[in-house]
This record gives structure tokens, sequence and C-alpha cells, in this order.
């Protein structure tokens, strides 16, 4: 039997945290001399910082602040890091999927005291095979590389797995990636640009994805 995994990203998906993201680099681009509005910032979240930059501000900005820019961010977000939340129902999920012989597996932009923070949040690890990081791949996310490399930890199969997460960006890696996409609205991206970036299933979140586990494609193995 072909093994096939449920992966999952992260921010904004299973821990609240895209709008302390959206923040944070509002701040730290408004340091940095770049008026970018917060509506413009928050629909880049989920992309990696280099091409969250390049998302922002083109391909011919100034590359040498795009090191401080970055740190910028990360010491704004820092801040949070131990009050990070996660959703409703997020633990239960990752339990109960991993109770159904589903191997979990996250694959994020997160790394370091970011991702630690992250996994302290979601307070799940037993139930969690293994973690994809930014460090891992070379191009991040609407690359299928990040959920490649979440699926190949695990030696699971492209075709049958299952990518959950909550930006158009995660939609269109778990399309490339060949993965079932689910998508979750508490990111804060609407419901029609998720399916029209790709979603096979939307849901509220992931206390509704739980409830609503056992009609959609990651019903019980």
């Amino acid at each position: 039997m072909s093994t096939v995994a449920a992966v999952f990203d992260v921010d904004g998906t299973l821990v609240d945290t895209n709008h302390l993201h959206a923040v944070c680099w509002w701040e730290a681009l408004r340091q940095a001399g770049h008026r970018v509005s917060m509506t413009s910032v928050h629909g880049a979240i989920g992309l990696g910082s280099t091409d969250l930059l390049e998302h922002l501000l083109g391909r011919n900005r100034n590359r040498d602040e795009d090191s401080a820019i970055s740190a910028g961010h990360q010491a704004l977000y820092g801040t949070w890091h131990e009050r990070l939340t996660p959703f409703d129902g997020a633990r239960a999920l990752l339990q109960r999927l991993h109770a159904d012989g589903w191997p979990v597996v996250l694959a994020t932009s997160a790394s370091g005291p970011e991702l630690k923070a992250l996994k302290a949040a979601i307070d799940a690890d037993e139930a969690i095979a293994a973690t994809a990081s930014a460090d891992d791949v070379d191009s991040g996310k609407p690359a299928p590389d990040p959920v490649q490399h979440a699926l190949d930890l695990v030696g699971a199969q492209a075709d049958g797995s299952v990518f959950v997460g909550d930006s158009v960006w995660d939609m269109r890696a778990g399309r490339r990636a060949g993965a079932h996409p689910i998508a979750v609205l508490s990111g804060g991206v609407c419901r029609a640009e998720l399916t029209d970036a790709g979603a096979a299933e939307v849901y509220r979140d992931t206390a509704d994805l739980l409830k609503n586990l056992d009609a959609g494609a990651l019903r019980r193995r």
C-alpha cells in the first residue's frame, strides 16, 4: 500500500499569526523607509522573506536592504513568541489524524526560534511525524518544493496526500506538488481567492475541518 501523508502549513492555518506577521513586516518596511499598505503586506503573508520582499518591493529594489528588513521583522515578531495562540481544534485535529494513521508533517517558512515557538503553541509533538522548515529547501511556496520535501520526509507520494493551508501561495504549492489542497479561512484570505488558487475543499478553520473530517479527503484511512 502506498504511503500518503497529511501536510500542514502552520502560520494562519494551525496558529493565529498572520495579522501579527503583517504588522511586523509593515513596521520593518516602514523603518526602512518603505510605505506599503497593510492590505498588500497581508496578501504576501505565506511567502518566504525574500519572495515576500520581491512581491512587495519588486525585483529592482535595493537588495542590500533585505537582510536588515528581515531582521527587523524577526525582532518585532519575536516579542510575540511566548504569546502565540493555536486555533481552536488545531491540536485535536493533528492528534485525530495521527490516531487515524495519517503521517502528519508540517511545512512552514518558519525556522529556528520562530519554528520552536510555533510548535510549542500547537503542543502536539507526539502527533507530528516530521517538520519541513525554510532551511530545508531552495524555493519556498508557491513553488512545490516545501510540500514535496515534507512528503519525502515520511516517504509519502503526492497522489492521495493532502496539503492544508490558508493562503493562495499554499494552494498553488499544493497543486504543483500534486497533493490535494485543502484551505482554511482563518488566515484572512477569502474563499473565492483560495478556490481560484486551487483549493479543492474550504473550511472555516481547524475546528470546522475537524468537525467535517469524515466528509473530505482527510477521512479515516
